[in-house]
């Protein structure tokens, strides 16, 4: 036999090998024993759990989160700048640059994010008006990157991303009580150089930024 068809056959029997060694998802499930609130309010439910392993081991304590999910959105202006804010987070303790972002409302999350093709009904609305709120800039050229669980090891909200294109401003800044930011802008390189040299800290944001890229 040939050494191209010998190695044809080699590989075809490791696949075969390979899929019979993958386990399914259900044989893979933790089953939920016991959850504990330890903090429910309007921001937060961080929860203590105990889980059963499938091979029947009871392991304690797990946490996870639920919070709202989020919009982010990569914005660029007419000119083909982009808008990005600078604002304190205290989880780094560190002043970051990163893009427009905010929380979904409750009536905003209308659709599974799991299963949905196109960003659930609200979540366009929830980024139309974080960008404005945030840099007083509009756009009518919105594109669905996608959504992804936030942080899947510990919460279970989403982050739903989009590109707006042709940005232009039509207002000031119109922050909540709680924000204080700049907004600015960036050129395409700037924040490539940025992100090499990690002064662009926010991993989903980085995520966005790269799905964009050639819209």
């Amino acid at each position: 036999m040939p050494i191209f068809d010998t190695l044809i056959v080699m590989n075809e029997q490791n696949e075969a090998r390979t899929k019979q060694n993958v386990s399914t998802d259900e044989s893979l499930k933790w089953q939920l024993v016991s959850s504990e609130h330890i903090v429910k309010d309007e921001w937060i439910d961080f929860r203590r759990e105990a889980y059963r392993f499938p091979d029947g081991t009871l392991f304690e304590p797990f946490y996870s989160y639920s919070r709202k999910s989020y919009v982010v959105i990569v914005a660029r202006t007419e000119e083909g700048k982009y808008l990005c804010v600078r604002q304190f987070r205290q989880g780094i303790g560190k002043v970051t640059t990163e893009f427009p972002a905010g929380g979904l409302e409750k009536e905003e999350m209308t659709d599974d994010p799991v299963t949905s093709q196109s960003a659930p009904r609200g979540a366009l609305n929830a980024a139309k008006r974080e960008l404005r709120e945030e840099t007083g800039y509009e756009s009518s050229d919105w594109t669905f990157l996608l959504s992804v669980p936030s942080n899947a090891t510990l919460a279970d909200n989403y982050a739903f991303l989009f590109f707006a294109d042709n940005c232009r401003r039509s207002s000031g800044q119109d922050l909540d009580d709680t924000e204080f930011l700049d907004a600015l802008l960036l050129s395409a390189s700037e924040i490539d150089e940025m992100i090499r040299n990690g002064q662009f800290q926010q991993a989903i944001h980085i995520l966005a930024w790269l799905l964009h890229d050639g819209k």
